[in-house]
């Protein structure tokens, strides 16, 4: 068997505050709005698709931290370490978010020329936008 993955769904608190923020984040990266709704976003790289899907009320007051059981954090790949420094410059610092860990930067403990930026959207889920030479 050779599976690819199709999708993701990841669920935020307040729809109000994240959607806009993937949607930028999302025509940032390149990425094709598929669906578009007043509680939901889809969003394609034309292999998988990113779906943020506002949480009910009653799940959401739970919060997210990283660090339980579940998702950790998304990783979206760029071609060149410039797109790395051009998500700091144009995505993250007029919105005013601080990257964290002090990037962006080299991180040889993942891989030899890993360069990366890590930050976290509204709910801090973590993400991250890398660049791996080949």
């Amino acid at each position: 068997m050779n599976a690819r993955l199709y999708h993701v769904q990841v669920n935020v608190g307040d729809a109000k505050t994240s959607l806009p923020f993937y949607r930028d984040f999302f025509a940032h990266l390149g990425y094709r709005i598929v669906s578009d709704g007043a509680e939901h976003l889809g969003a394609s790289d034309g292999a998988a698709t990113v779906w943020i899907i506002a949480s009910p009320k009653r799940h959401a007051r739970a919060g997210y931290h990283r660090k339980n059981v579940g998702l950790n954090h998304l990783a979206f790949r760029v071609g060149t370490r410039q797109a790395v420094d051009h998500c700091v410059r144009d995505f993250l610092t007029p919105r005013g978010i601080t990257p964290l860990y002090e990037s962006p930067k080299e991180f040889p403990q993942y891989r030899n020329g890993y360069y990366a930026v890590f930050f976290e959207d509204p709910d801090r889920i973590k993400l991250e936008v890398v660049h791996l030479p080949i």
